[in-house]
């Protein structure tokens, strides 16, 4: 018997935003292995018999080490058998596929990547906030702040729009640092909370005062979007993006 994995990026949340490639894939599944952030909707298109293994990989909270998710990845291929691993967002967005694919080409098992929407730039568009705009943003920059110390601030605090991940739990570290490498304390700056999801809230402040605003009510998963950018949000957020 010949197994196969497919690594399958899920979107920001709501199975609206699965691709049609990634709907087809969840449908012949027979053992679906699957983080924490995804939308619980998505686990009912898998069918009835399909294995379901949850993983967890939410920052902050207990996860099944990589290790071990690479080993149950490797062991269900080789037993024959169709396995998709669901990641929130897209697979090679911060989502450690490499490590898996690793462990696949080792093994020799077969495997696909099918790419999903990022997190990164839907969060900012399901928020109401183009991260681009001719005049106040002529790019954007998205960085993981999973490890604040290993992050060249000086050059992060320049950039025009500044898209962070995992950066919940370094608030006040972010702010301070973008300030003292000279970003304005004024700057812009909204924490998309759940993106994609039923329960999404968003709140902007100022980036000196943004950590303070948020107090300490639990945060993850959050998108953080800093630059001039948010104070557009004003025009755009009370359209809805899925019509």
């Amino acid at each position: 018997m010949t197994g196969k994995v497919y690594l399958v990026g899920a979107g920001p949340g709501d199975p609206e935003y699965l691709t049609v490639q990634a709907q087809q894939c969840l449908q012949t599944a027979e053992v679906l292995i699957y983080d924490a952030l995804i939308d619980p909707r998505i686990l009912d298109l898998v069918p009835a018999n399909c294995d379901r293994i949850a993983v967890g990989k939410r920052g902050g909270a207990e996860s099944t080490p990589q290790a071990a998710i690479n080993q149950l990845l490797v062991q269900h291929c080789q037993r024959g058998r169709r396995v998709i691993r669901l990641k929130s967002g897209d697979p090679f967005v911060f989502g450690r596929a490499t490590s898996e694919l690793d462990a696949l080409e080792r093994s020799g098992c077969d495997y696909a990547v099918l790419p999903g929407l990022s997190t990164a730039l839907a969060a900012p568009l399901l928020a109401g906030i183009p991260i681009t705009d001719p005049v106040l943003s002529r790019g954007f920059a998205v960085y993981t702040v999973h490890e604040p110390d290993a992050l060249n601030w000086e050059a992060l605090a320049q950039l025009e729009t500044l898209i962070l991940l995992m950066g919940s739990r370094h608030l006040l570290t972010i702010s301070h640092e973008l300030i003292r490498h000279g970003r304005s304390p004024d700057s812009s700056v909204a924490l998309i909370q759940w993106a994609g999801h039923p329960q999404q809230t968003v709140l902007e402040g100022s980036l000196s005062r943004i950590a303070q605003q948020w107090g300490d009510r639990p945060l993850s998963p959050c998108v953080i979007v800093i630059g001039e950018v948010v104070r557009l949000r004003k025009y755009w957020a009370h359209y809805r993006c899925d019509g």
